[in-house]
């Protein structure tokens, strides 16, 4: 829910844009980047969602992203649509947050329909399964690639860079070779990390 005061920014979301930061001029420009956005994302979207909120347009900086996608992957539903959320709000309040989900949500879905229908019919051609494969190994490629990118970000976290080195790799083992729930890493390395957070930044 919006804060009554401008100068306040929705829980969980980026402060508003500074004056002269590049911002989307109305709720269908959000509409049309995230729509951009989704369409670009074969086998994930967050490697083009910080292509074209961070570099691209500029909407928001490298930390802000960072920053904003982290509370997108602790709350409920999944990663992208968190983050249009909060990004369409940021600009636009509700009518921000409809339009960029719209955007991230509508083509999209129509496309899903009919490939899921196209896949029901030829999934049984060797050509189709080895197409997802590769598409698969692309798709890790890409969430490899943009984290060394938003790896820089964490040059400016209060954590500092060897620590956030350090639970960063914690996380990886967890998750990839020890196989914890997710669950579990959240809520109790991220907790540590919170706890650590917070006494620095006293």
């Amino acid at each position: 829910m919006r804060s009554s005061d401008p100068d306040i920014a929705p829980l969980g979301a980026p402060p508003p844009a500074p004056p002269g930061r590049p911002a989307p001029r109305s709720p269908l420009e959000l509409y049309r980047v995230f729509n951009r956005l989704a369409l670009q994302g074969f086998g994930g979207v967050l490697a083009v969602a910080q292509i074209e909120l961070v570099e691209r347009t500029g909407w928001l900086t490298r930390e802000e992203f960072v920053e904003a996608l982290s509370v997108a992957q602790v709350l409920p539903g999944p990663n992208v649509c968190n983050l249009a959320l909060m990004t369409g709000d940021r600009f636009f309040g509700w009518r921000g947050a409809v339009a960029a989900l719209g955007g991230m949500m509508l083509v999209p879905l129509l496309i899903v329909l009919a490939l899921a229908a196209a896949y029901d019919h030829w999934a049984h051609l060797p050509a189709v399964s080895g197409a997802l494969r590769g598409m698969g190994a692309v798709a890790a490629g890409l969430v490899i690639a943009t984290a060394l990118k938003l790896a820089r970000a964490l040059e400016a976290n209060p954590l500092g860079l060897p620590l956030c080195v350090v639970f960063g790799s914690v996380t990886f083992v967890a998750i990839a070779l020890v196989r914890w729930p997710l669950v579990w890493v959240v809520c109790g390395l991220g907790s540590v990390a919170i706890t650590v957070a917070w006494w620095k930044l006293r």
